[in-house]
């Protein structure tokens, strides 16, 4: 090994999964049904119905990370498909960015919900409010394609894995820390700091659809 070369793939690891977090932040926090959803099973069962909410949206999103990565395996090679990914992905991410930072300076964002409105199951809650949530779907064939790629590039497959688990830990915690304070009757959604928090996300993605534009 040539002598820093550790340090290197190290430095270039850390890049990677910071990028990752950084990027899959702003669906993981963005406020929707699911977000909603859980505060009512949270009021019931605390963290333990947001990691099972997770779950039911792991159950969902996993196989269409699967097969939006062996998709772009079989066209990485062709330079069309990397300028096409790149353009979708920048515009993509500069649109929910400026979705984001409207929303979050102009809309009340509410801290409950009716429980009338969510299944009885926390997971099968994850896997209804996941599936039909075109927001969703977007996200993925859109910033979610950027990241698979970009995880193809860096690792192969096992990039995909390091992509993957830098970004699910988050909807396990976020969902988790949801339902504890459904529990314990606590408003988050609606705080100043939450704002705050959406806020930034919403100029990081703008940047970096910027740095994907640049980049084509």
């Amino acid at each position: 090994m040539v002598p820093g070369q550790g340090i290197l793939i190290r430095m270039n690891l850390i890049d990677f999964v910071g990028t990752v977090v950084v990027v899959t932040a702003s669906g993981a926090l963005a406020p929707g049904p699911l977000t909603f959803g859980i505060i009512v099973h949270g009021s019931e069962g605390g963290a333990r119905s947001g990691i099972a909410c997770a779950l039911g949206h792991m159950i969902v999103e996993f196989p269409l990370v699967l097969a939006l990565t062996f998709g772009l395996t079989a066209a990485i090679a062709q330079p069309v498909i990397k300028t096409t990914v790149g353009l979708v992905g920048g515009v993509g991410l500069i649109c929910f960015g400026g979705m984001q930072i409207y929303e979050t300076l102009t809309k009340k964002m509410p801290s409950k919900t009716k429980a009338s409105n969510v299944p009885g199951s926390s997971i099968l809650l994850g896997l209804v409010l996941t599936g039909l949530n075109p927001y969703f779907i977007l996200w993925w064939f859109t910033i979610g394609s950027v990241l698979i790629l970009q995880a193809l590039t860096y690792a192969a497959l096992l990039g995909v894995l390091i992509m993957y688990i830098s970004h699910v830990w988050m909807d396990y915690a976020f969902l988790a820390t949801l339902a504890h304070f459904g529990k314990r009757g606590k408003a988050f959604l609606g705080s100043q700091y939450y704002r705050f928090v959406l806020l930034a996300f919403g100029l990081i993605l703008v940047y970096y659809g910027l740095t994907c534009l640049v980049a084509i």
